[in-house]
């Protein structure tokens, strides 16, 4: 898989925001996430995600319908379908 792209826009001591772009056939790569997040999608689509132990399941992202994790999911965000995916990854620092 190719990697998924991101891009800072903002990072203050209260907030990060990046956005992210995953191309069809692309991966954000394995990682844990050090913070509560919340997810904003800018276009809507299916990302497949792949849990440590290899467990795939799908998440429906519609325009503007926004999620919240707390820190600590660990997981690989891919993209499977046709159609690019583009979110915003604000994370809320402690």
């Amino acid at each position: 898989m190719i990697s998924a792209t991101s891009d800072v826009q903002v990072d203050t001591p209260e907030v990060r925001v990046t956005r992210w772009r995953l191309a069809p056939g692309s991966a954000t790569g394995h990682h844990i996430h050090e913070m509560d997040y919340v997810i904003v999608p800018v276009t809507a689509g299916e990302m497949t995600i792949v849990a440590p132990n290899g467990e795939r399941s799908k998440a429906q992202l519609g325009v503007g319908q926004s999620y919240f994790r707390k820190a600590g999911v660990e997981h690989d965000v891919r993209n499977e379908t046709a159609s690019e995916i583009v979110f915003l990854e604000v994370e809320l620092k402690p």
